[in-house]
C-alpha cells in the first residue's frame, strides 16, 4: 500500500489513523503470519476494491480487507526466522539440525527485551517445523537452552525465554536460585540439578560446599517435607557430598534411617521421583538385611510404571526368579495382582529373559485378572482417564489370543462376556476387542447377535420408572460397587483367603452387583420412555384404565395398565409385560375374558376403556 492508499482508507475509516504505521508497512513482498489463514506474503494491492492481496499456504491470491487484517495478522521483520526459512532454507535448516540454541536466540531476538513466552516460542517454532517434528525436536533443544549461558529459561510456559545481555552459565543461575529462594522442595530440586552440572567441574565445588550445607539443613529441619521428598533430599544432599570428597554417613538424617519403618515404605516409594526409586531398592536391602526380601515384593505389589521393572529386576539379581514366578503365581489364585504388575507381565511375557517367570501365568485366567483390573481402575478414576492396561490390550494385536490359546469355548464365552460388561472400554473397542475372540471362537458370535435380537423387542417405559432405574444403575456404578472393591481390598489384607469369611461374602457380593449392573444396562438399552399420549379409548393398550365386571356377581375392578416397570398391585396399576395386562392388551368394550382374581378364575366383560393421561389431568 503506498501513501496514497492508506490515507484514502484512513479517509474512509478515521478510526485507523493510530494504525497509520502498520498499513503503511503492508507492503508487497511482506510476510505475515494471519490468525485464521497462517502463514503468507503479501504480494500486491488492489486500488479499485480496496483489498490486499495475500498467498497463503494452500491458498494464493487471497484478497483481504486491509482494515480486517488490522487485529488479525502481525507483519514479520525481513530477519525473523520464518521470512529466513523462506529466504535461506538451507541456513536455517542447519541450525534445526545442528544449532538449536542459535535458533531460538534469533528468534526470541524478534520479540521486545529479547523476551518472549515459551507459548509464543513453541507456536512459532511448531510453525517452522512441523507439528509431527516439532515435539521430538523441542523435546532435545531444551535440554541444550538450558546448557546454553545466553538463554534465561523460564520454569512455567507462562513465563519468558530470556536473551541475556551478558551470558551466565548454568551452575551460576542454578545457585542464584538456590540462594533465592527458602522453600526446601526447590532447594532439593536445584540442588539436583546443580550435582549434575556441575560433575568434573573444579570452578563449581566452592559454590557446591557452601550449598551442601544448606541443603543439609533443609533436609534435617524442615516442617514441609513429605517423608518422600526428604528421602530424595537425603539422596541428594549425599550425592553433593560425594562430589566434594566428604563422608555422607555422618549427615543427618541417614538415609536409611527414612526407610526404617517397611509399613511406609509403599507411601514413599509412590511419591518418590521415579528417576530415584531404584535407589529406594539398594537402601532397604542395605537397612533391613534380614527382612529385604519381604520388603520389595511388598513394593512390587504396588508398585507403578518404572518401579515395577525396577523391584523386578532387583529380585532377579539378588537371585529370587524361582520365588518371584511362584510368589506372581499365588496373587493371580488370590487376585491381588493390581493392574501395572499385570501390564508388566503381559508387555513381557515374550521376553527371552522374563519368559521363565510368566509363561505359566499367559492364559484365560490372566485375561479374567486384566478385565477384572481395567474394570476396578475405571470405577475409581473419574472422567476420561487412560487406563494403560485397557490401552495395552486394545494395542496390542496378538494379545488376546495368546490369552486364549489353551482356553475353551465355554470359558472364552465367559471372558466375552465379562468384555461387554466391563466399565473401563468405550463400546467401539468393545466390538474391536470382541472380534479377536470371535476370531477364535466363532461360536462367540452368538453373544453379538442375541444382542441385536434382544434390542429389536424395546419395552415402553414411563419417564418416572426410566429415572428410579438410571438412579438405581448409577448408585451401583458409583456407590455401590466402589464400597464393595474397597472391602475386597480390605479383606485381602487379613491374610489367608481360603478362611478368609469377609473376603468371601465380599466376593458374593460382587458377584450379585455386576450381575444387576448388567441386567439394567440390558434393560434400560431395552427402554423407550412414552408418556402414554398415544393411548386411545377404542381398544386397552399401555395407558389405559380399563373396568371389568362379573356379568354373574356384578362384582366390578379397574385397571391402570401402564409401562414396563410401573406395577403397583395395592393401587391396581400394572404392567403390560405381566400376565394380566397382556391378556388385557387389545381388548374392546363388550370383550369377555378369564382372569385370575384372588386365585380363582373369573369371567369378566369389558365395560369401559378410559386415557389415562385424561384421567390424571382431571
Amino acid at each position: 500500500m503506498n501513501e496514497d492508499a492508506v490515507q484514502e482508507l484512513i479517509h474512509r475509516k478515521p478510526e485507523l489513523k493510530p494504525m497509520r504505521a502498520k498499513l503503511a508497512a503492508m507492503q508487497p513482498g511482506t510476510y505475515c503470519i494471519h490468525r485464521s489463514w497462517g502463514f503468507g506474503k503479501i504480494t500486491g494491492y488492489d486500488l479499485a476494491d480496496a483489498k490486499l492481496t495475500i498467498d497463503f499456504e494452500g491458498k494464493p491470491g487471497h484478497k483481504m480487507d486491509p482494515a480486517f487484517c488490522i487485529s488479525t495478522m502481525d507483519l514479520l521483520a525481513p530477519d525473523h526466522i520464518l521470512v529466513r526459512k523462506q529466504l535461506e532454507p538451507a541456513v536455517i535448516d542447519e541450525m534445526v539440525e545442528k544449532r538449536p540454541a542459535d535458533l531460538v536466540v534469533a528468534l526470541l531476538k524478534q520479540y521486545p527485551n529479547s523476551a518472549a513466552t515459551a507459548v509464543e516460542v513453541e507456536s512459532v517454532l511448531q510453525r517452522l517445523l512441523g507439528e509431527a517434528a516439532f515435539k521430538r525436536w523441542w523435546l532435545r533443544a531444551r535440554k541444550e537452552l538450558a546448557r546454553d549461558p545466553r538463554i534465561a529459561v523460564p520454569a512455567k510456559k507462562t513465563e519468558c525465554y530470556v536473551v541475556r545481555s551478558e551470558p551466565v552459565s548454568l551452575e551460576d543461575e542454578i545457585i542464584e536460585q538456590f540462594k533465592g529462594t527458602r522453600s526446601a522442595r526447590r532447594r532439593i530440586g536445584l540442588a539436583e540439578k546443580l550435582v549434575n552440572a556441575a560433575e568434573g567441574k573444579e570452578s563449581v565445588l566452592g559454590s557446591l560446599s557452601a550449598a551442601l550445607k544448606e541443603l543439609a539443613d533443609a533436609v534435617r529441619d524442615s516442617k514441609q517435607l513429605t517423608p518422600a521428598e526428604r528421602l530424595h533430599g537425603a539422596l541428594v544432599r549425599d550425592d553433593m557430598a560425594k562430589v566434594l570428597g566428604e563422608d555422607a554417613s555422618v549427615l543427618a538424617p541417614s538415609v536409611g534411617s527414612l526407610v526404617a519403618e517397611p509399613r511406609d515404605l509403599p507411601a514413599i516409594a509412590e511419591t518418590l521421583p521415579s528417576h530415584v526409586q531404584g535407589r529406594l531398592l539398594d537402601i532397604v536391602f542395605d537397612a533391613h538385611p534380614a527382612e529385604w526380601k519381604e520388603i520389595v515384593f511388598n513394593l512390587l505389589k504396588t508398585s507403578q510404571g518404572k518401579f515395577t521393572t525396577d523391584c523386578i529386576n532387583f529380585l532377579l539379581e539378588h537371585d529370587c526368579g524361582p520365588e518371584l514366578a511362584t510368589t506372581l503365581a499365588r496373587w493371580q489364585t488370590e487376585q491381588n495382582l493390581r493392574a501395572p504388575v499385570l501390564l508388566w507381565i503381559v508387555k513381557n511375557r515374550n521376553s527371552k529373559r522374563f519368559r521363565p517367570i510368566v509363561t505359566d501365568m499367559v492364559g484365560p485366567r490372566l485375561l479374567g485378572s486384566i478385565f477384572f483390573a481395567i474394570d476396578y481402575e475405571a470405577l475409581q478414576t473419574a472422567g476420561s482417564r487412560r487406563i494403560p492396561l485397557a490401552e495395552e490390550l486394545s494395542d496390542d494385536q496378538d494379545l488376546i489370543t495368546d490369552l486364549l490359546s489353551s482356553s475353551d469355548a465355554e470359558t472364552a464365552r465367559d471372558l466375552a462376556n465379562t468384555l461387554l460388561l466391563n466399565q473401563g472400554f468405550e463400546e467401539l473397542t468393545k466390538k474391536s476387542l470382541l472380534a479377536r475372540f470371535i476370531k477364535q471362537f466363532p461360536t462367540i458370535q452368538s453373544l453379538v447377535s442375541g444382542d441385536a435380537g434382544e434390542k429389536e423387542e424395546r419395552l415402553l417405559v414411563s419417564r418416572e420408572s426410566h429415572d428410579r432405574k438410571t438412579q438405581e444403575l448409577s448408585d451401583i456404578i458409583t456407590k455401590k460397587i466402589p464400597e464393595n472393591s474397597r472391602a475386597i481390598a480390605a479383606a485381602r489384607e487379613h491374610g489367608d483367603l481360603r478362611e478368609n469369611s469377609e473376603y468371601k461374602m465380599a466376593k458374593q457380593d460382587q458377584s450379585v452387583l455386576f450381575a444387576q449392573r448388567g441386567q439394567l444396562e440390558k434393560e434400560l438399552a431395552r427402554a423407550q420412555v412414552t408418556d402414554f399420549t398415544s393411548a386411545t379409548p377404542e381398544q386397552v393398550g399401555v395407558g389405559t384404565i380399563v373396568s371389568l365386571r362379573d356379568p354373574a356377581s356384578g362384582e366390578e375392578v379397574t385397571f391402570t395398565i401402564l409401562g414396563a416397570w410401573d406395577s403397583d398391585p395395592e393401587k391396581h396399576v400394572i404392567s403390560y409385560k405381566t400376565p394380566l395386562g397382556a391378556s388385557l392388551m387389545t381388548r374392546r368394550v363388550g370383550d369377555s375374558l378369564t382372569v385370575n382374581l384372588g386365585h380363582k378364575e373369573t369371567e369378566m366383560q369389558v365395560t369401559e376403556i378410559k386415557r389415562y393421561v385424561d384421567v390424571a389431568a382431571s
